[in-house]
């Protein structure tokens, strides 16, 4: 048997590739739309994909099943619930495919949504599982949040009531030794505890994962729908994207490289910049109006929050990340990169732009003790709901940085702003953000929250 886990930190997804050997025949399993990892290791252990599982409509990324289908022919698979504009096959709860030797059975899995399903793999027919892929449904180290289908919009308690059943009626029934593989890891939005760790066992995850510990139903209810992450606007996008046919990512895509006289042109019309430099780099000189999403940090995610899935886009990257910068964001849904200007890390940009050049100011800890000290400062918070519970500045305004766009309004002015998160790649974000949507005098924290209770700690 293959069992391939595909894994990519920009996203916190994984992906995966079940084969049998004896026949060819494979499947994979919560696709990205850059396939091409699928199809060469397909190629390398001689298997034939005939089958793309979604385990249920992601709202964190746009899935390759249609890529899948171009390449391969594929069938497309979903739980019973499951409404597409294009055909698919309806898995049924307890239902079995069989790829020769390999058996999958499907398990309905609702709660994180209605259609919700998980993966039973078995070497062969009639043995003990050997894994269960659990899409959204169990993480290591939580289960998946029930919020994201009505995202704001209705109650989420039936489907928390359903996940609890999930786990409790489903998933925990199965044999302690049979590993867990879900579809996201730490940082995902899908979820709020995930662990660093990619796989685990039934075992391990009924003794150590909070979520899933004896409790009341009710009780199970208020932990899941309390304290989850900000989700993204993109992810309403992403969703509705994942059950209509959309145009296809094609393998050979490349974006061009832009001469600075159309930088400038572009800049002009206002087009979205986003700076995937570091944060030093982008502080020591960027275009101003450009946004710095970091290609060293969560770069898809967090390109989705500040521009619009569809808007054009132009990227300032270092030489050699453009093209990776640009199928990061195609792999949430945002295809419109025109193009790209390289800057070295020696933070020069072509004599043509120097006059849009310009650098941003960081505020110590220091400098922001003083300024709070004479209500001279609007200070606002971007973490996630979860991370204020360890801990805040006093005063500070909580606009987490996935609703920071859509929630401009709430900002306050008049005073000189400073943006803070936990560490600092997160602030220089959104201050660039707010910096480029029109607000004056906006820093952000070196070293976010983290460092500032450290200094007041030793103080």
């Amino acid at each position: 048997m293959i069992l391939e886990q595909y894994y990519i930190e920009c996203l916190s997804h994984a992906s995966y590739l079940i084969g049998d050997e004896s026949t060819g025949r494979a499947v994979v399993v919560d696709p990205r739309r850059d396939i091409g990892e699928y199809l060469d290791d397909a190629d390398k252990h001689g298997l034939r994909i005939e089958g793309v599982i979604n385990t249920h409509f992601h709202a964190d990324f746009v899935s390759g099943h249609l890529e899948l289908v171009e390449a391969t022919g594929a069938w497309i698979g979903f739980g019973e619930a499951a409404e597409t504009d294009y055909p698919i096959r309806r898995l049924a709860d307890g239902e079995q495919i069989r790829l020769g030797e390999v058996e999958l059975e499907i398990l309905s899995t609702p709660g994180h949504t209605w259609e919700s399903i998980s993966v039973l793999v078995r070497e062969r027919a009639g043995a003990t599982p050997t894994a269960v892929l659990t899409g959204d449904s169990l993480f290591i180290g939580d289960v998946g949040r029930p919020d994201l289908v009505n995202l704001g919009h209705g109650s989420n308690t039936d489907l928390a009531r359903t996940m609890y059943r999930t786990v409790h009626e489903k998933l925990l029934t199965l044999p302690d030794q049979v590993t867990v593989m879900p579809a996201h890891g730490a940082g995902s939005s899908c979820g709020k505890n995930l662990s660093t760790e990619l796989t685990s066992t039934i075992g391990e995850q009924r003794a150590t994962n909070p979520s899933v510990q004896p409790m009341s139903e009710d009780v199970f209810v208020a932990l899941v729908t309390a304290g989850q992450p900000a989700a993204p606007s993109y992810f309403s996008v992403d969703a509705a994207m994942n059950k209509r046919v959309h145009p296809l990512l094609t393998r050979d895509r490349a974006i061009p490289e832009l001469p600075p006289e159309r930088v400038r042109a572009e800049i002009v019309t206002g087009i979205r910049v986003v700076d995937a430099r570091s944060v030093d780099d982008f502080a020591a000189g960027h275009l101003g109006g450009s946004v710095n999403v970091g290609f060293d940090g969560r770069f898809a995610e967090t390109g989705g929050m500040v521009a619009e899935v569809g808007e054009k886009l132009v990227l300032i990257t270092y030489p050699g990340e453009e093209q990776d910068a640009a199928v990061r964001l195609a792999r949430i849904g945002s295809d419109n990169v025109i193009g790209y200007l390289n800057v070295g890390h020696d933070r020069l940009f072509p004599a043509e732009l120097a006059d849009l050049a310009q650098s941003a100011q960081r505020t110590t800890i220091d400098e922001l003790d003083a300024l709070l000290a004479v209500d001279a400062v609007t200070l606002v918070d971007i973490r996630n709901p979860g991370e204020r519970e360890f801990g805040t500045i006093p005063g500070a305004v909580p606009i987490p940085l996935a609703q920071l766009r859509p929630r401009l309004e709430q900002v306050p002015t008049g005073k000189p702003i400073v943006v803070h998160c936990a560490g600092g790649w997160r602030s220089s974000v959104a201050a660039s953000l707010l910096r480029a949507q029109g607000f004056e005098n906006v820093t952000d924290l070196l070293g976010g929250y983290n460092a500032w209770a450290e200094a007041h700690v030793r103080a």
